[in-house]
């Protein structure tokens, strides 16, 4: 009977270890990576309708000088940095807000909404859902 009350204790103990790791880890597709961070404008795009991207430096970026960024902060404040012309940096403040996979900045009255592509430690990728248009940022 001792040995039998082992063997119960043992098997309740591993069912319930076994139903706690099967819990619902699902994000939805969500990514884990922190969204916050300072991101340098790479690439910019389209996307065809098979799914394939053609994308090219940015053109937004200053020959010579340092490339425009998007700093996203944890106060949920969003700075796009533009180098223009001599290379003099001109910072536009707004704010930021991740709903799941979209992420909308306002500027003043204006605000845009992009579908999260890919969010890595390196790399976020986002697509604008008005224009389609997709933008590549580093860190």
């Amino acid at each position: 009977m001792k040995n039998l009350n082992k063997i119960v204790y043992v098997l309740a103990l591993s069912l319930g270890i076994f139903a706690t790791s099967c819990s619902n880890d699902d994000n939805e597709g969500e990514t884990i990576v922190p969204l916050e961070g300072t991101y340098n404008l790479s690439k910019t795009g389209t996307q065809n309708s098979d799914g394939t991207e053609n994308l090219i430096d940015a053109p937004q970026n200053q020959s010579g000088c340092s490339r425009d960024y998007l700093e996203l902060r944890v106060s949920n404040k969003a700075v796009i940095g533009d180098y223009g012309a001599n290379c003099a940096l001109t910072k536009t403040e707004g704010t930021y807000v991740r709903s799941h996979n979209d992420l909308t900045i306002t500027v003043g009255n204006l605000s845009t909404t992009s579908d999260i592509m890919n969010l890595t430690n390196k790399e976020l990728k986002i697509k604008d859902k008005t224009t389609g248009i997709i933008t590549v940022y580093t860190r």
